[in-house]
């Protein structure tokens, strides 16, 4: 049997949730990955950084807009000693400006993704996966990337059987 892995980057405390600022003691794609862990099994790996980013969203959406514009890739707390054992990887990460934060830019480059089944999945407040998967491939060319799913955020929650669904249709 084929092994998972679910890697994701997720955002807790302020986010922007349906016109407004609220407060989320978990992400909404930390909710997401543990949707698929539970519908099709695998290894969780959060994909964070070494230096936070701001409590404050705003604050936090200029420090990621830089980010973009810079190309940053941001230092990780962990890396996987290897991916070679997986072969279906499950990649979760919120839309920032249409694409995945940079923190999933240096986990990707990290690795070497050959032959891997990468299937994104994204929570968004609109903008649905964005040019995320696109950007994606172009990172790791060598990888079978899919198409993916996008989950409205504020609807992260309440997504476990349409998450459960994909997930097993995924694989």
């Amino acid at each position: 049997m084929a092994k998972i892995l679910i890697a994701y980057y997720s955002r807790k405390g302020q986010n922007y949730v349906n016109d407004s600022i609220k407060n989320l003691a978990k992400g909404n794609t930390e909710i997401v990955a543990e949707f698929i862990q539970k519908a099709v099994g695998g290894d969780l790996f959060e994909i964070d950084t070494v230096k936070n980013y701001p409590v404050d969203y705003t604050e936090c959406t200029n420090v990621a807009k830089d980010e973009i514009r810079q190309k940053a890739r941001p230092e990780l707390k962990n890396y996987l000693d290897s991916i070679s054992e997986y072969d279906t990887i499950f990649l979760g990460y919120p839309i920032w400006w249409s694409v995945p934060p940079m923190a999933v830019s240096t986990f990707l480059e990290h690795y070497d993704f050959t032959g891997k089944k990468i299937i994104p999945f994204a929570t968004h407040e609109g903008s649905g996966l964005g040019g995320s998967v696109n950007y994606i491939k172009k990172i790791i060319p060598t990888a079978d990337v899919k198409t993916g799913l996008a989950i409205h955020g504020a609807e992260a929650a309440q997504s476990e059987s349409q998450v459960s669904n994909w997930a097993k249709k995924s694989l």
